[in-house]
């Protein structure tokens, strides 16, 4: 089990690409390393230094993947504001019905 690196962005100069490409190498083979450690520690028993293994292994893939994690950041208030609209169309729609549901009723109990 391997981390996958995200691409790097493709306004950097040839030589930093190389070198941040070797220091991504580096970080996602300890990553990997660590998790399929903290999983075999899982596997073999032993919960609690499995879960710190696999915790620390976390850690050096959120350092790995700085921008991505600060990109999600920022993006985040976008997609709970989506979903806020989505459940507020739902809610309006299930009124409505509601509403219509009611309206039928009457006039079918008269």
């Amino acid at each position: 089990m391997g981390v996958t690196p995200f691409p790097q962005p493709a306004n950097l100069p040839e030589g930093e690409i190389v070198k941040a490409h070797k220091e991504s190498d580096r970080m996602g083979m300890a990553a990997g390393g660590a998790f399929l450690a903290g999983g075999l520690l899982l596997l073999s028993g032993k919960k609690k230094a499995g879960l710190a293994v696999t915790a620390s292994a976390m850690v050096l893939t959120l350092l790995d993947q700085q921008e991505t994690i600060r990109e999600w950041w920022y993006t985040l208030p976008k997609h709970l504001d989506n979903a806020q609209r989505l459940l507020d169309h739902a809610h309006n729609t299930i009124e409505d019905l509601s509403a219509k549901r009611d309206k039928l009723r009457s006039i079918f109990n008269r």
